[in-house]
Order: C-alpha cells, then structure tokens, then sequence
C-alpha cells in the first residue's frame, strides 16, 4: 500500500514539533539546560521520553511485536483520535464500521467531521464482509473491527476479517482491548504481513491498569511514523511508564488476574442464564457478557437501588433489552447475584 495515498495531505506536509528530549537523543549529558525545565523535585521536574524507549521495548518482549511497529498513547482513545486526524479529509472522508461495536469510534468521527457508516452484524452478531465492504465508496479510509466486540463479548470471524484487510483498499483497524481473554490468536501478530492493518490492545483489562491511561497501537513502521508525528509530544507520562514497567515485571500476577478471570466469567454466566428475568446470555470471550432481560431499564434500576452498576445496553442497535454485565473478582459476582435472586420480580 502507497500509504502517501491515504494520508492527509496536510499531514503528509506537515513538520512536526521538536521537542528538547528528540534533539538530546542518543548522547550522554548530566546537565539539563535545554527543556526549560525547574532544577528542582527531581525526578518529576524533567520531561518524559517522548518515544517511551524503555516501556516500549517492555512491551515487545511481552507481547512479540519489535519496538518499531509499536506506538503508545493516552489510552487506546489516543491511537483511535489520531487515526482519523492522520487519514481523514474532515468533511470529505468517511469510515464504515460494525454495529453495535464501541462507541469511541463514531465520537471521534463526530469530534472529525468525518461520516460515520454502520453495517449491522448479522444473526449471532456475526461479521459479514461483503456487507461491510458493500457500505465503502472511494472516500472510505478507514474500517473499524473490534474482536472480540464490546458489547457483545463474541469472537468475531478470522475469515471475514482477513479478507476485509485483503480487499479493502484503506486502514483497517482491529480493536483487540480484550483478546487476552480468548484463546484466539491476535491480529498483532499480523501487522508485518498487512501493510493496512492497524491492532489496537489497552493496559486497561486484563492488566488491570486503567488509571494509568495506556493504549497500543501495533502496525508498521510507516505507520507509527505518521502516529509519532502527529501525537503531542510528551504523550504518556513518566507515572504512567513508570507503572507500566512495573506491571509487565510481574507476569505471574498477570496471568494470575487472568486466570482467575476467566474462570469467574465461566461460573457467573450460567449463573445468571439461570435467573427468572434472564432469557438469554450471549456467548463471550471477553471480561464481561451481554445478557437479554425481560425488562432491562427496571433491572438496572434495581441494581442501582443495591449499589451494583451494570452497563444498560437497552438503547444500542441490536442489543434491546440488555445488559452488559462486568466480570468482578468472586465477592462481586456473589453480591450480584444474590441481589438479582433477591428481586421483587
């Protein structure tokens, strides 16, 4: 792919800021005098590394991708912002996507002026390719999939995906924040192979860190390029790196965490299939699962009422009379139900 194709021209003109640290890299100083910086509360009086040299080297061990197919930023939202800003012509431009799926893709489109196309998922919230390459025209950059999909919680066909990316003559982003929770095997793995594809992964999940604001986005060089040059400088913070190094050094508290997960979801599912009001719960290969309810606005209520928060999914296309239900540690999952087995209905 001609990625000078796709990219806005004004971003493909575009010089980007210099930051002090960018200059400075690669040689040895012990006086700092150049960022306009306090002297004093050291080591928080310095600006972050811009690049994130260290985190993102972390980071590829642990997930298998090199560092330069890797880029972070503030949540995943950041990586999803800057895929718009870099792609689409607001006002010209527009992006297709699968319906329901995570609402952040189309605010971003709304905060770009950039149209916002849905194609529905079939029966079983299943991914229909030629449905979703039928809704493109020439002004299409963009196709958004998250597998598997919140809020449906499903796995999403390999097949159709692949032959979207090998078809769509665009960026195809896959949202993967909860593949950690399913035995399929990334997309990440992917990105050399697809010069158009972009995955997106969050430490929000199954790491456990959403406080600190740390997304990935995984594709090539060229790519992250783009991403590198039109992000803000300091992007992710040092706190933020300084806890994500942390995390990643204790990858048996992480599999622990997903582990035990997993197996929380397995028992709390049938569980709930089993409540009077329940008639159905979705297949899920995420943290969390989508349950159809005889009366969802008065359930959510009720929760509320008990001090339990539910996602009400009653208002999205194709999820009437739902909610998403979180998987919490085994304290959590007991206190839900036993308030639903309580209800007066």
């Amino acid at each position: 792919m001609d990625l000078n194709k796709i990219v806005r021209d004004n971003i493909l003109r575009l010089k980007p800021y210099s930051c002090a640290r960018d200059e400075f890299k690669g040689r040895e100083a012990s006086v700092f005098l150049d960022a306009n910086e306090s002297p004093f509360n050291g080591p928080y009086n310095r600006y972050p590394d811009p690049l994130q040299v260290e985190l993102k080297a972390a980071i590829a061990r642990e997930k298998g991708i090199p560092s330069p197919y890797i880029f972070l930023g503030n949540g995943s939202d950041e990586a999803i912002d800057l895929v718009y800003r870099v792609f689409c012509e607001p006002g010209i431009d527009n992006v297709v996507a699968i319906q329901p799926t995570y609402g952040m893709y189309g605010v971003c489109a709304d905060i770009n002026n950039v149209e916002y196309r849905q194609v529905p998922l079939g029966e079983g919230y299943n991914l229909d390719a030629d449905a979703l390459l039928g809704a493109c025209d020439e002004h299409t950059k963009v196709i958004w999939i998250c597998t598997p999909n919140n809020p449906t919680g499903n796995v999403l066909d390999r097949k159709q995906i692949e032959t979207v990316i090998e078809l769509f003559d665009g960026i195809v982003v896959i949202d993967e924040a909860y593949s950690d929770f399913c035995d399929e095997r990334p997309f990440r793995y992917d990105v050399g192979r697809y010069d158009n594809l972009i995955v997106l992964n969050t430490f929000s999940k199954a790491w456990a860190s959403a406080a600190i604001r740390l997304g990935m986005a995984y594709a090539n060089p060229a790519i992250i390029a783009f991403f590198n040059k039109v992000k803000y400088p300091y992007n992710v913070n040092m706190l933020t790196q300084q806890e994500a190094l942390k995390v990643l050094s204790d990858r048996r508290r992480y599999m622990k965490w997903l582990i035990t997960t997993r197996q929380e979801r397995d028992n709390l599912m049938p569980s709930f299939a089993l409540l009077p009001f329940c008639q159905k719960v979705y297949p899920s290969s995420a943290n969390f699962f989508l349950a159809k309810v005889t009366d969802a606005e008065r359930i959510y209520n009720y929760l509320i009422d008990c001090g339990i928060v539910v996602r009400n999914r009653n208002n999205v296309a194709l999820c009437e009379g739902c909610l998403r239900i979180t998987v919490g540690d085994a304290q959590e999952n007991n206190a839900l139900l036993s308030a639903l087995r309580k209800a007066p209905f």
